[in-house]
């Protein structure tokens, strides 16, 4: 019988670990605010009654830009607050409108609500105009129920004729 030779083969070694490079992309969110459309506040009489108040209603920002410092400021301005055909004596200046935000009602996220008050949102200036303010880390969000205040005085500084009146706040969020 013819033989054969064979030569043996060490076996190959075989891996025990294995590196895989991995990455992926994170995209960020929007910052927003909303409020409610309308409000009422409480009522008052032309005789004697020197101011109202009332609340706003919920506002809340959401800030899903996942900054790595995750701040934001809200701003609050005014119109006038107007009746009848929005004479002198039918007009209560925004001057005569405040704003106390009062603090947050819910938040989430790593971070803290600062309340703000305005005194007065006759500023021509809206960084002046704090109504809160919000610094933290990564995706964040707060909720609360400003109290809007009104000296029932008209653009004569005389007291506001009875009537009822209409105006606009507006807060803003950057």
């Amino acid at each position: 019988m013819a033989g054969s030779l064979g030569v043996l083969m060490p076996e190959a070694n075989a891996a025990t670990t294995a590196n895989t490079s991995v990455t992926f992309t994170l995209t960020s969110g929007a910052l927003s605010i909303s409020a409610p459309a309308s409000a009422n506040l409480s009522s008052g009489t032309a005789t004697g009654t020197a101011s109202l108040s009332g609340l706003l209603g919920a506002t809340s920002v959401t800030d899903a830009r996942g900054n790595l410092t995750a701040t934001w400021t809200v701003t609050v301005t005014s119109t006038n607050f107007t009746t009848g055909g929005a004479s002198a004596n039918e007009t209560i200046p925004k001057a005569n409108v405040s704003y106390n935000s009062g603090a947050a009602t819910g938040t989430t996220g790593t971070g803290a609500f600062t309340p703000g008050v305005v005194a007065s949102l006759s500023g021509t200036l809206p960084a002046t105009q704090i109504g809160g303010t919000w610094a933290g880390v990564s995706n964040n969000s707060a909720t609360w129920n400003p109290t809007i205040g009104v000296t029932l005085l008209n653009s004569n500084n005389t007291t506001a004729v009875a009537g009822t009146y209409s105006g606009t706040i507006t807060q803003s969020v950057a």
